[in-house]
């Protein structure tokens, strides 16, 4: 990278992602708007993959307390019934489902995303928040690289094979997250 570049990058940086660009950014921020939203979800339902823990766990939980239905999608079994009781008990909201699925297993999840899709249940915003960054080369079962099967293409197959479910509502949404830790 020049060093004409780099500099513009860090200016660039320096000036959105600080506190000082946060401050600056949060004097744009329509708080009636994000309350109206929430108000709004209560009457759709939400899948949300990786809601046991970090981002997916906390929209889970402001869905949960808006009156939404939620269908929290985890690996863990333990750790996803474990954070969907922490939800039941704060919110009261009865309508906090778990599903138990591995998005590094491609089959697993295009088996998921059908049986799903039959059962007929609506569906109006996918929102694709689990991921892993594996540092050491792990293949999977199926003989994956463990980022890619879970990242990549489990998100890719999950997306695909709910969109019938989805487009079946109005005003879909996919809500892609993505990270750099």
């Amino acid at each position: 990278m020049s060093v004409y570049r780099y500099s513009v990058w860090f200016a660039k940086g320096l000036r959105e992602y600080t506190k000082g660009g946060f401050t600056a950014a949060e004097k744009c921020f329509n708080q009636k708007s994000f309350t109206d939203d929430l108000a709004a979800a209560s009457k759709r339902s939400f899948m949300i993959t990786g809601a046991n823990s970090g981002i997916g766990k906390e929209t889970a939980r402001a869905l949960a307390k808006s009156g939404a239905t939620v269908h929290m999608v985890c690996r863990d079994e333990q750790r996803g019934e474990q954070a969907r009781q922490e939800l039941l008990q704060e919110s009261g909201n009865q309508n906090i489902y778990l599903h138990v699925l591995d998005m590094s297993q491609p089959s697993n999840v295009c088996k998921f995303a059908r049986d799903f899709a039959a059962s007929n249940r609506p569906l109006h915003v996918l929102v694709n928040n689990a991921g892993c960054m594996v540092n050491t080369r792990t293949i999977t079962e199926d003989g994956l690289e463990m980022n890619f099967a879970t990242n990549t293409l489990g998100t890719y197959i999950l997306t695909r094979e709910l969109l019938p479910c989805l487009t079946s509502q109005e005003s879909p949404r996919v809500i892609t997250v993505s990270s750099g830790d």
